[in-house]
């Protein structure tokens, strides 16, 4: 995942949503625990301004909500048009002199009924059957990592760190931490055996 500030044909602004050199102080499952990790940093004096809070995994929430017909689409369609028709005649009523505001709104909410009635109806008609359900979607990440400047990369860690906040999982760039396999020693200057095949003499000691 690449952090960098565009070019110069970049678009206008993602500057400001970029970092130039990013290092990853955490990964969190929920965005308000990445939120809580940033107000620490916030409340231990760390510049914050240098953060960057980055939803990875993102995927696609759908609900379904009810059962398409053709009545409760021709009934969607009505309201729709009737709110629509309200809006328009109090915007001409603000710039015109009617000889009734009233019968203006009555009018153009008629007129806004009928036009999302057939709208709504035609629309629903060219599906074809294909989607006979309403649904809100969301896409939502399944997990948040906050990143900061590699200057106060450090600092930012050990304030997590002293704050107890629990930073886990893999980030998204960089290389992961090493981890000593159970059962081996963690003295860096103990030398790996060698395998030997059967017949051949052991390697002799060094020194």
């Amino acid at each position: 995942m690449s952090l960098q500030p565009k070019g110069p044909g970049g678009r206008q602004g993602f500057a400001t949503l970029s970092l130039e050199y990013p290092m990853s102080l955490g990964v969190f499952e929920k965005y308000e625990d990445a939120q809580k990790a940033v107000d620490t940093l916030s409340d231990n004096q760390f510049p914050v301004e240098n953060c960057l809070i980055v939803g990875t995994d993102l995927k696609q929430l759908e609900r379904v909500t009810a059962r398409l017909t053709w009545g409760r689409v021709a009934l969607g369609g009505l309201l729709s048009g009737v709110w629509l028709g309200l809006f328009v005649g109090l915007i001409l009523s603000l710039f015109s002199k009617p000889t009734s505001a009233l019968t203006l709104l009555l009018s153009t909410a008629l007129y806004g009924a009928v036009f999302g009635l057939i709208w709504s109806l035609v629309g629903y008609a060219f599906t074809r059957g294909a989607r006979d359900f309403s649904s809100v979607s969301q896409v939502v990440a399944t997990r948040y990592e906050v990143f900061a400047e590699h200057k106060v990369a450090q600092q930012g860690r050990d304030i997590l760190a002293k704050a107890g906040i629990a930073v886990g999982g893999q980030s998204s760039i960089g290389s992961a931490p090493v981890t000593p396999h159970p059962g081996t020693t963690a003295d860096p200057s103990a030398a790996p055996s060698v395998p030997t095949r059967s017949g051949d003499a052991p390697p002799p000691p060094a020194g």
